[in-house]
């Protein structure tokens, strides 16, 4: 504290004006998210536990919470398989997911963020336990035709219409295993389902490892740029962002080079996949992996990426013409563009627009200022505060958390949000959302609120001021809270499809729309201020910087139309394969991309997301494509609109995964999903910066 005081008496003899401003205006949020977190010692009060459970005042509560959970699965499971249920079956197999979950989901939280040992290594080893029960579950015949019988043949008791989709949800989550088929089928499956797991871990562990090569191979001029161990270059990456354009060159075609090892696991992975459909009773994996989704089938992905591909590719020609231009600007001698360019100048163009570099516009996002500016837009939407809340001791598994409550004016709290958003030894680098506990009702009609956490890797504040962030991580910040206000605002009966608990292809979309809001000049505003003196960010800073966010966006998007198309065909009919993977991306590359393949270099094989994102990494488009649409619709006039964010919250997010998304997004939105009235949402929007491309094309 006295260090603190000393601080403060500092800036006041330096500039007594501007801090008398900042201390008697600053909200109390934004100060208490500008203050550096301090470790606190408890003198006095017992520890409450991790996130206030009660067990977990040491590692060994999560025995005992895995021990109650086993206990209580079991009383789960012989209640809906008795004759004599008074409950509906749904709610008995939430209540079984939610028992679960709750310990599944609190134990890879604590695993992958306790900075002590000993909790992490408890909190593994529940995941184990867990994992192992949902495998038995998995294979009870008897659960599985007591649910079958339910969705077919319906309930004993009334049901409504979110109970059957919550019910075929539950049916299709135990047929995902084979539990249909015979047992011989079945424990094919189950081998199918491991290989695929090693062979993923074997691929996405290959497709970072650096590419290693004798000091000789590079040309003297750009050995310099490159990582260095011995006689030998480490390639560890594309090096999009250097200047020079040979060195670019260089590491696309060493880092990119095919490997036969990794083409092998893929090609394997790639057939598993496909049998493992086969058996399931899908005609191929990707088939498999679209139901339930927003758009359904792989046919309607590829009508949509082939109707937004067309529409693109005169649009994306006018970028690469620009990016040309700027390289051969850049160089003596005339070169075509190749796709080793478009990061560099891409990135380069925005920086000319900018007229300032990221950290020039950090002093305006302090991360006090963005949570405000987070909190003013959700009480402008919705009528929401973010109260930081202090914390109970032995409540966080660090000292520098921040507790959120989300309260509403008149409904009151709604649920917690806990923000670890500074790098830490051992902490994963990543930018995330985890839920903790999903919403439900409770069976004596009240409701269990959400607690989630947001996870950012934001550096600590120094003593000298607060945390302050870059465009790009106020747009993190923006995205990650979206996800964390999705599972606020979706007021499900069932915890099964709380929030965030939907089809990957809408899941995005409330944090993808948080982006646009994060991009808007009117919204940014509200907030933009610098961090000693409280000034709004200069109108023409402001706006350089929102517009800059939309150059290049054709080509970009053509990029994610190829990555989408590429893994639609390797998860669609094996057909269309090639004779190596690698020939079947330069046919796609060919008709989706207006860059023509780079001879002897094989992306793919880099490409993890095929791992997690199998059959599914279209979601990024479908998620944008509506998020754009439902930002044209309702708030591109007025962004802080209170009746367009309550028909939003009412109309959109309050449902989760309680409705099929599909259906969802047609009803809030008044038209059908298909593919021609998703592309008009992305082309709308991208004509409508068009104009401003060609404004700043007097940059190059």
């Amino acid at each position: 504290m006295l260090r603190k005081l000393d601080r403060i008496a500092l800036l006041r003899r330096r500039n007594p004006v501007a801090v008398n401003k900042w201390v008697s205006t600053w909200s109390p949020l934004t100060t208490a998210f500008n203050t550096r977190p301090e470790r606190r010692i408890n003198f006095t009060k017992n520890e409450v536990g991790l996130f206030s459970i009660p067990e977990l005042t040491s590692h060994e509560g999560f025995y005992v919470l895995k021990e109650k959970a086993i206990f209580k699965t079991e009383d789960l499971i012989e209640e809906a398989t008795s004759s004599q249920r008074t409950r509906k079956m749904v709610t008995i197999f939430d209540e079984l997911s939610d028992t679960l979950c709750k310990v599944a989901d609190l134990s890879e939280f604590i695993r992958l963020a306790h900075p002590q040992s000993n909790y992490s290594h408890a909190a593994e080893d529940a995941c184990i336990t867990i994992s192992g029960i949902v495998e038995k579950l998995n294979t009870h015949k008897k659960l599985y035709k007591a649910l079958k019988r339910v969705v077919d043949e319906n309930d004993l008791m009334e049901t409504t219409d979110v109970d059957k989709h919550v019910a075929e949800l539950f049916l299709f989550d135990f047929e995902q295993c084979g539990i249909h088929l015979k047992e011989q089928d079945r424990q094919r499956v189950v081998y199918l389902n491991d290989c695929i797991l090693q062979l993923g871990q074997r691929f996405m562990a290959g497709a970072v490892h650096p590419r290693t090569i004798k000091k000789s191979v590079l040309p003297d001029a750009i050995r310099p740029f490159f990582s260095t161990d011995g006689d030998n270059v480490l390639v560890s990456g594309l090096y999009a962002d250097s200047s020079n354009n040979m060195a670019r060159e260089a590491a696309y075609r060493l880092f990119l080079y095919p490997d036969q090892h990794q083409e092998q696991l893929l090609s394997e992975l790639l057939k598993s996949r496909h049998e493992l459909a086969a058996a399931c009773g899908f005609k191929t994996y990707a088939h498999r992996a679209l139901k339930a989704s927003t758009v359904e089938t792989p046919e309607m992905v590829n009508e949509f990426l082939q109707t937004l591909n067309e529409e693109l590719k005169p649009r994306a020609e006018r970028d690469f013409g620009l990016m040309k231009k700027m390289k051969n600007a850049e160089n003596r001698f005339e070169s075509p563009l190749a796709t080793w360019d478009t990061p560099y100048f891409t990135s380069t163009l925005k920086k000319r627009c900018l007229q300032a570099s990221a950290s020039e516009f950090s002093p305006y996002f302090s991360l006090g200022a963005c949570m405000e500016g987070l909190n003013l837009l959700m009480n402008s939407l919705y009528g929401i505060s973010l109260e930081n809340t202090e914390m109970e001791p032995g409540e966080s598994w660090s000292h520098d958390i921040y507790k959120l409550a989300v309260t509403h004016e008149s409904e009151g709290l709604l649920g917690h949000i806990y923000c670890d958003l500074f790098e830490r030894l051992g902490k994963p680098n990543q930018d995330c959302h985890f839920t903790i506990q999903g919403g439900k009702v409770m069976p004596d009609g009240s409701y269990q609120n959400p607690i989630v956490v947001v996870m950012l890797n934001l550096s600590q504040p120094r003593w000298s001021g607060p945390t302050l962030l870059t465009p790009s991580m106020v747009d993190n910040l923006f995205h990650e809270m979206g996800h964390a206000m999705h599972s606020m605002l979706a007021r499900t009966e069932y915890q099964h499809v709380t929030g965030t608990r939907c089809s990957t292809d809408f899941a995005e979309v409330p944090s993808v729309l948080m982006e646009y809001f994060a991009s808007d000049p009117r919204v940014l505003r509200t907030f933009a201020k610098h961090f000693q003196t409280q000034e709004p960010m200069p109108e023409d800073m402001l706006e350089r910087l929102c517009a800059s966010k939309h150059l290049f966006s054709s080509s970009e998007t053509q990029l994610q139309v190829f990555y989408s198309a590429l893994d639609q065909v390797y998860h669609g009919d094996p057909a269309r394969h090639q004779a190596s993977t690698t020939e079947t991306l330069r046919i796609v590359q060919d008709h989706f991309y207006g860059l023509p393949y780079v001879e002897n270099t094989a992306w793919q094989l880099r490409f993890s997301h095929l791992v997690g994102y199998g059959a599914k990494y279209y979601s990024y488009l479908i998620s944008r494509a509506v998020a754009s649409w439902i930002w044209q619709t309702y708030f591109e006039k007025d962004p802080l609109s209170r009746s367009q964010g309550e028909k939003y919250r009412r109309g959109c997010l309050a449902y989760g995964g309680g409705i099929p998304s599909r259906l969802l997004v047609s009803n809030f939105l008044g038209r059908e999903v298909t593919p021609a009235n998703l592309t008009k949402s992305l082309i709308n929007e991208i004509d409508g910066y068009s104009e401003q491309l060609r404004d700043f094309e007097k940059h190059v």
